[in-house]
């Protein structure tokens, strides 16, 4: 498993492991079932606390998208298509808002937003 750790980000570092596994699973780079690192393992490797990793883990496991068996060790959890779309739901809605506060900001009228958001979607779809 890849995991890319920056100590300068403002995301803590529990955080990040939490979301570089998440973005593997939706990437279908971790499959389910498959097993991932024990948290000792994953702490040894990445040099970070086992207390970092547990949260990071804990986490996860609350959310749904890895499972601990008892003896067994921490597998992928099935993909919750209705949670992964959740997800990606909040994080559109996260730049929207964004893009409301810098259109306010600039006293861009909201037509021109979406002329500029309606530019887009047609580029994808050429």
């Amino acid at each position: 498993m890849k995991m890319i750790i920056s100590n300068s980000s403002s995301t803590p570092i529990y955080e990040q492991i939490k979301n570089s596994i998440i973005q593997q699973i939706m990437n279908d780079e971790l499959k389910e079932d498959e097993a991932i690192p024990s948290i000792r393992s994953l702490a040894q490797d990445i040099k970070i606390s086992v207390m970092t990793i547990k949260k990071a883990y804990d986490e996860l496991e609350q959310e749904g998208y890895i499972i601990s068996r008892q003896g067994k060790g921490t597998f992928v959890a099935p993909k919750n298509t209705e949670l992964a779309k959740e997800k990606a739901q909040q994080e559109i809605e996260e730049h929207i808002s964004k893009i409301v506060e810098l259109s306010k900001k600039y006293q861009i009228p909201q037509k021109e937003i979406l002329d500029i958001f309606n530019l887009f979607d047609r580029g994808e779809e050429e």
